[in-house]
């Protein structure tokens, strides 16, 4: 183990990180057939998942859900500018949008860069209006995603 500034991160070994790789390709799969991979017990296993839970590797356990099933059909990036004294407002309300997907503060001439998903483009275009409150924004409406979200992993070495 090596200590950091915030905390002890465990060093992680070849079993550690094959049941990060099973967990991330299903994260349903159960202890037994994990256990079979790693030629570990399911005690074995939980164990290890519960130090990885502990020592933050692994964050928790999520559904994909395929939100164009809903009509979510649009899916935007949104660049924002927003002042520094404005981000004590912005923030509350950026986590009450429900069609923000995700939120991130960057570099550049934009400070927010944000991902939203809509049923349709009036709903974007006045969703767009109400952030103009905090500043200039730029649009990109997104056609295809090639790529999922995916986490990444030092699985190969």
């Amino acid at each position: 183990m090596r200590k950091t500034d915030t905390h002890v991160i465990q060093t992680l070994d070849e079993t550690d990180l094959q049941i990060l790789s099973l967990l991330k390709e299903n994260a349903r799969m159960s202890l037994k057939n994990i256990a079979e991979k790693t030629f570990l017990s399911s005690t074995a296993v939980s164990a290890r998942i519960e130090k990885l839970e502990e020592n933050g590797y692994i964050k928790g356990y999520f559904t994909k859900i395929n939100s164009q099933s809903f009509g979510f059909k649009i899916k935007a990036f949104i660049n924002l500018e927003v002042e520094p004294i404005q981000k004590q407002e912005f923030y509350p309300y950026v986590r009450s949008c429900p069609n923000v997907v995700e939120c991130n503060c960057v570099t550049g001439e934009y400070s927010m860069l944000l991902e939203v998903l809509f049923t349709s483009t009036d709903e974007l275009d006045h969703f767009i209006g109400e952030l103009q409150h905090f500043g200039k924004t730029k649009t990109q409406i997104v056609f295809s995603t090639p790529v999922e979200h995916r986490d990444v992993l030092p699985l190969e070495k």
